[in-house]
């Protein structure tokens, strides 16, 4: 997992402000043989196994190359009956087929089955003030017994990657995703007036299934531009998007259980359940990207980044319901946007540089458009975005230490956000802005010890923006965005005692968030704590030991509206074994 701050790089077909994460996966590789394995075991009989391996078909000569990663998880809970069981299986082939030309054959596979999922515990009614939850909840599932989800995921690419010369590279990527996703539970829990009872609603069945089809091909180029050196990269994408969806949905109170339910009935208990599939509509989505980026080097310390990006999406939505003038037969919108950015570094020392950028960006406006309905499409044009940012990026000449800050303004106008009174519906906003700071280092004060850490302030801001309360359309303009915490800040400390034995700690504070849109409500800030011990054997077999969350606290991760919030793990613990070979 690649976590890529800031504006996303158009290479990979990301133009989003704020940033991105890519999921890269292992693949087959002609420069050595290596294999691993991993065993985890941990509190609430979570364990893992993982392992893989690249091997050379003929030696240091080889001309081709296969791996196979692999892992299977089998967990419990913390909370009461959730279990989880996934297993993933990814194969990739490499052939060298000319000095100048590679192929690689991918083809991945997911699966994932999570039985009576937590989707939240109920807060303390009447809500007002600071959010909290009752002792006697925590820990607790209102989920129905066979409460459910699971997916099925096979994932194929084709890579042909050619250099025709050395400042050349040509790749082309075929690629293929099919995904079956199914949910079964009631997942909406409020306490009785007196505290004493959850009253359970917001019975969902519901099933995704998406194929998706693209090529893409990339080139990218070392030369000169005006005499000056410059990289080129350009690419274009084509796919193909399919998804239909089956769900079932009744918002209705479903009953009232007790505080300590343990298996509080079963999902066909609920009237009007089924475990039938009706289609409610399929989202076909026709996408061509074509995108440029450009480095330039203007002087040995002074270079300027580039890259526009532009989209031409055609969504063809097939309903397969009854027809309504809110609900018709078939409809289809076409997106043309243009996308760019802009940035600009000075290196002033090889310790030391400062860099300036300003992008552009236009993403869907509620979730993605392989599930957006009519009635979002209809109010709703692309969200688009822009963001200005500033930093600086400090080392010492020894490598000891570093240092990083950034300064940022992102606004965001036409987007949306869930409905708290309806989860299944969303509510427009005009626009939302934020202004943040970013600072992140390192230090090693001795060879043994290394402490890094980061802290982050945002400003967020709803700009304009109308809740409708009691049929009225009430402004919440200048007030924060639910769930979004003015404060993050992270700190680890490692240190080594002898070649074989070391130790660390880590700690992680967040500041209160707000759970509505008035600022009325509020969840509490929280800081945790952990710790590890690691003992290395040898140079290939590691053994670990981790805590998290030692001080046990409980703490609200995220709101859900006025009457749940998702709390966060308990004291918990872990040990893992690695070998490499």
């Amino acid at each position: 997992m690649e976590v890529i701050g800031g504006p996303s790089s158009f290479l990979y077909g990301a133009g989003a402000v704020g940033g991105t994460i890519n999921y890269v996966t292992r693949l087959a590789r002609l420069d050595r043989d290596e294999a691993a394995v991993q065993a985890s075991w941990g509190s609430f009989r979570d364990g893992t196994l993982a392992m893989g391996a690249n091997l050379r078909i003929g030696g240091d000569e080889a001309r081709q190359a296969v791996r196979v990663d692999a892992s299977a998880r089998d967990g419990g809970s913390w909370i009461d009956g959730q279990e989880c069981e996934a297993s993933t299986l990814a194969a990739s082939w490499l052939v060298q087929l000319a000095p100048t030309l590679r192929h690689t054959l991918a083809v991945e596979v997911q699966q994932e089955d999570s039985h009576r999922p937590y989707w939240g515990t109920p807060v303390r009614q009447p809500a007002t003030g600071r959010l909290s939850v009752l002792p006697e909840t925590v820990g607790r599932n209102y989920n129905v017994a066979d409460g459910y989800y699971g997916q099925d995921v096979r994932w194929a690419r084709s890579l042909l990657e050619w250099t025709p010369g050395e400042h050349d590279t040509v790749r082309n990527t075929v690629y293929h995703y099919d995904a079956l996703r199914d949910y079964r539970n009631v997942e909406s829990y409020r306490l009785t007036a007196g505290n004493d009872g959850v009253i359970r609603s917001g019975t969902l069945l519901q099933r995704h299934d998406q194929q998706v089809y693209g090529n893409r091909l990339e080139w990218s180029h070392d030369g000169t531009l005006f005499g000056l050196p410059t990289q080129w990269a350009t690419g274009l994408d084509v796919s193909y998007n399919r998804q239909t969806r089956f769900p079932l949905s009744l918002s209705a109170t479903v009953d009232t259980v007790p505080l300590d339910a343990v298996t509080p009935g079963r999902f066909l208990d609920v009237p009007g359940t089924a475990i039938v599939y009706t289609p409610d509509r399929t989202n076909r989505l026709h996408t061509q990207a074509l995108y440029v980026e450009n480095l330039t080097e203007l002087t040995p310390s002074l270079s300027l980044l580039t890259g526009v990006r532009r989209d031409r999406i055609v969504l063809d939505v097939v309903n397969h319901r009854a027809v309504t003038p809110t609900n018709p037969a078939r409809f289809e919108r076409e997106y043309t946007p243009t996308t760019g950015r802009a940035a600009l570094t000075w290196s002033i020392t090889p310790q030391a540089s400062v860099y300036a950028q300003y992008s552009t960006a236009a993403d869907p406006p509620a979730g993605i458009l392989s599930t957006a309905n009519f009635a979002t499409l209809r109010d709703f044009d692309l969200t688009t975005g822009r963001q200005g940012e500033i930093g600086t990026k400090l080392q010492t000449r020894d490598g000891r230490s570093f240092a990083t800050l950034a300064a940022y303004r992102i606004v965001r106008r036409n987007l949306a956000i869930t409905d708290p009174a309806n989860p299944g519906q969303t509510l427009p906003v005009g626009q939302q802005s934020s202004r943040g700071i970013e600072a992140a280092f390192g230090w090693h004060p001795l060879e043994a010890l290394s402490v890094e850490g980061n802290l982050a302030w945002v400003d967020a801001t709803l700009d304009d923006f109308y809740e409708n309360v009691g049929g009225v359309p009430v402004s919440r303009a200048g007030n924060r965005p639910t769930n979004t915490p003015s404060r993050v800040g992270n700190l680890w400390l490692d240190y080594t005692f002898t070649p074989r034995w070391s130790a660390g700690i880590d700690l992680r504070g967040v500041s209160s968030r707000y759970a509505n849109a008035a600022n009325t409500l509020s969840t509490a800030g929280y800081a945790t704590w952990g710790a590890h011990v690691g003992f290395r054997w040898n140079d290939r077999t590691e053994l670990t030991v981790r805590g998290r969350n030692l001080g046990d606290r409980t703490h609200v991760v995220y709101a859900l509206g006025s009457t749940m919030a998702y709390l966060g793990d308990p004291r918990s613990w872990e040990v893992v074994l690695r070998k490499t070979f």
